[in-house]
């Protein structure tokens, strides 16, 4: 088993010390900056009272386009199974 790596990430500004394998680094980094920005972001277009609001905001976002990906993913497969199916179609009909 690779060594674990013991790291302390800042979001709305409390520290999170994780324990975590060395290969998830960069993405928890990567979506921490994404984070801090979306949070930005939120406290300069609204009236924002509380931090938990705003990471509930946060929270919806990312949620959000992770079911748009996912039925966007669905759709391209149906459309994809759809030709296959017209291409074995016409294939069938020229044997």
């Amino acid at each position: 088993m690779a060594d674990k790596l013991k790291i302390k990430l800042s979001i709305a500004n409390r520290v999170y010390p994780l324990t975590i394998d060395p290969s998830q680094e960069e993405g928890l980094r990567k979506a921490t900056k994404k984070i801090e920005a979306m949070i930005s972001q939120f406290e300069q277009s609204y009236s924002v009272r509380d931090k938990q609001d705003v990471l509930a905001m946060c929270a919806l976002q990312f949620a959000a386009q992770v079911e748009q990906k996912s039925i966007d993913k669905a759709y391209v497969n149906e459309e994809v199974q759809d030709k296959l199916k017209a291409l074995n179609t016409l294939l069938n009909n020229h044997i």
